[in-house]
């Protein structure tokens, strides 16, 4: 898995359900019932691996939130690293939760693991991978937008990627062409092309004083010149291999 839903809001949704299946699955199928657990206990013990279990995936779903925005990327090793980071956090919780007054477990750190833990993390794990899985397809679908800076703090464009057409040079100012309900507009900002071409890698550079966006390039009106949407442009001959290749 390659990517990670960062919302909080969600993986705490997957918090909740997961402590929902254990409290259930604790209550109703008693995976380590030795028939000296009465009725209060078993409640106490599935209330509190439930409740636990929350506050440790919740607490997960901060650290990767954070971790994520930090590196920017994911991966199936950081996938398994988040998982086991929850176990070792659940670990840690319920076995202190087995030995507090409540409980007053009798087992010691090894039986408590191979006992109880081994089989609380078996019926956990698939629930938890299902729903991570499942957390992918609720990332909202962002669309890319550029956002053109000039040196004047409120010179600013906000337009999709989809809508530029190309860019061309305007003495000290550049000229962005991008279309708006159909129509194409233009909006002069203080800037340069090179520092364009270095914040946008994907515009085409077809003249020393014009960058397209190569999705707009319809055809070739001559050797000379090439049409895009709703706008005809000059192609330099040390640039036309360039376009040749698109």
């Amino acid at each position: 898995m390659n990517k990670l839903n960062p919302s909080i809001k969600h993986h705490l949704v997957i918090a909740i359900l997961i402590s929902l299946w254990l409290f259930v699955f604790a209550f109703v199928i008693k995976p380590f019932d030795d028939g000296t657990i009465n009725f209060r206990a078993w409640f106490l013990i599935s209330f509190g691996f439930s409740v636990m279990a929350f506050l440790c995936y919740g607490l997960l779903a901060f650290i990767q939130k954070s971790f994520y925005k930090r590196i920017g990327k994911w991966n199936i090793s950081l996938e398994i690293t988040a998982i086991f980071l929850f176990y070792v956090l659940y670990l840690i919780g319920v076995f202190a939760f087995y030995k507090s007054p409540i409980l007053n477990g009798g087992y010691d750190f090894s039986e408590f693991f191979s006992i109880i833990f081994i089989k609380v993390a078996l019926i956990l794990t698939p629930v938890i991978i299902l729903a991570r899985r499942y957390l992918i397809k609720l990332i909202p679908k962002e669309r890319d937008v550029l956002i053109f800076k000039g040196e004047n703090r409120l010179d600013i464009l906000k337009i999709n990627k989809a809508d530029l057409v190309c860019i061309s040079n305007a003495q000290n100012y550049i000229e962005i062409f991008y279309i708006e309900n159909n129509k194409l507009h233009s909006k002069l900002i203080r800037s340069s092309l090179k520092k364009v071409l270095d914040d946008f890698g994907f515009l085409v550079q077809i003249h020393r004083s014009h960058l397209i966006n190569p999705s707009h390039f319809k055809s070739w009106r001559n050797s000379n010149t090439i049409i895009l949407t709703q706008i005809e442009l000059p192609v330099s001959k040390n640039y036309k291999d360039v376009l040749l290749a698109l």
